[in-house]
């Protein structure tokens, strides 16, 4: 039986949701490495875990490898090591690499983790992405300003899920997001060409370079301007048609684009735009799966666990590929205000008329802080095996479904 260790810096309801699917494997010993205290975990998911470091960061190579280098002593050999979150794909890989375990190594992983590389492997390869460049100094990022002209995203060469990430719509606000944290060549930051579109993902499994399945979904609005917008519910559609003409383009240039970066064995989340003109424009990619309850809705949309699959692709190299068989959407309830949930309302309404579509369901509860995300503080989920069903019901919940702060 194999051992495994999975990095989940913290508790979180998406990280329970992959440990609990690992600790279920019936061919594998699940080892745990972690900022937080296992006796957090149930007494059922603690008995499921063979062995387990805690550390004070997991994102430190320094603090993760002998971690892992201890549980190796503890239980043998380490069959693989992996993590869900896009900030432990690097340290991960300098472990693997340390300790001869297989999986992505530094050097690929560092054509996801850096997005100015990985937008310069794109260029060279002639696949469509926006204009970029990583500044080092303040000079650097008024003369890309003065070259490509406003709007521009402003945001961490390394980052993910939107964080820090910022639209600037003028010299002066581009001078003020510089003057918070200027770039430097230790910690430089990436600018680019604001895409004006439709925003979308692409998350793929792949087994040993051949790009078994996907799935395609879209944003309504962009994750950008949701954050720039307290009031947007935003949306995700995961269309059923995904082989349609439509999408002809956008599945040859995913392809090629994960052959350029390396990718051999994993799940990917890619975010790409379509312009206004029609053509498309790769954003970046992750060597992971996807979050906001992304793999939840691969699930419902296709009829199978996806998270269990990701596990056994990268643990055995196994992967069926599920039937399509419904299109999925989230409708993410985002709260107005400022403070704490004091309502919830429009949902009676919403449950009689739509409520047969429902699978998932998190209702924001009395109380709740605020949510620190634009995925807000609840959601619902739905599938139908048609798209525009999905799309309809989608926007009745955002019109009639209101949490309030106060």
């Amino acid at each position: 039986m194999v051992f495994v260790v999975y990095v989940a810096p913290n508790y979180t309801e998406n990280a329970l949701r992959f440990i609990e699917k690992l600790a279920a494997l019936p061919d594998a010993r699940l080892g745990l490495i972690s900022q937080e205290p296992i006796e957090w975990l149930s007494p059922a998911l603690q008995s499921r875990i063979v062995s387990f470091q805690r550390v004070e960061s997991v994102f430190d190579i320094a603090q993760l490898l002998p971690a892992a280098k201890g549980l190796k002593e503890r239980q043998g050999a380490i069959h693989r090591i992996i993590g869900a979150v896009e900030q432990v794909q690097m340290p991960v890989a300098q472990v693997r690499e340390e300790l001869g375990i297989e999986g992505m190594d530094v050097e690929t992983m560092l054509n996801f983790r850096d997005k100015s590389r990985m937008k310069d492997l794109l260029r060279t390869a002639g696949l469509p992405c926006a204009k970029h460049s990583l500044a080092a100094d303040v000079a650097e990022a008024l003369h890309f300003a003065e070259e490509v002209g406003l709007p521009l995203v402003v945001k961490p060469p390394d980052g993910a899920a939107a964080q820090s990430t910022f639209k600037v719509n003028s010299i002066d606000e581009l001078a003020a997001v510089l003057s918070q944290g200027p770039p430097s060549p230790e910690k430089p930051l990436l600018l680019e060409e604001f895409i004006t579109g439709t925003e979308h993902s692409f998350d793929a499994y792949s087994r040993n370079g051949q790009h078994l399945f996907y799935t395609i979904s879209n944003y309504y609005p962009t994750p950008l301007e949701v954050l720039q917008e307290p009031w947007i519910q935003w949306q995700v559609v995961l269309p059923r048609e995904v082989e349609a003409p439509e999408y002809d383009d956008i599945r040859a240039a995913a392809f090629r684009t994960l052959d350029v970066l390396g990718m051999q064995t994993a799940m990917s989340h890619m975010e790409w735009f379509r312009r206004k003109d029609g053509s498309i424009a790769i954003s970046e990619v992750a060597a992971r799966p996807p979050g906001a309850q992304f793999t939840t809705l691969i699930s419902r949309a296709n009829d199978f666990d996806s998270i269990t699959a990701w596990a056994r692709l990268m643990i055995f190299g196994e992967f069926t590929p599920p039937t399509r068989q419904y299109a999925a959407g989230a409708a993410y309830l985002r709260a107005q205000g400022q403070g704490k949930v004091i309502s919830v309302s429009g949902l009676d309404a919403v449950n009689r008329e739509i409520g047969h579509l429902f699978t998932d369901v998190k209702i924001p509860k009395i109380g709740q802080d605020k949510a620190p995300t634009y995925e807000g503080e609840g959601f619902i989920i739905l599938r139908h095996p048609d798209t525009a069903v999905v799309k309809e019901a989608l926007e009745l919940i955002v019109s009639k479904v209101q949490v309030r702060l106060g």
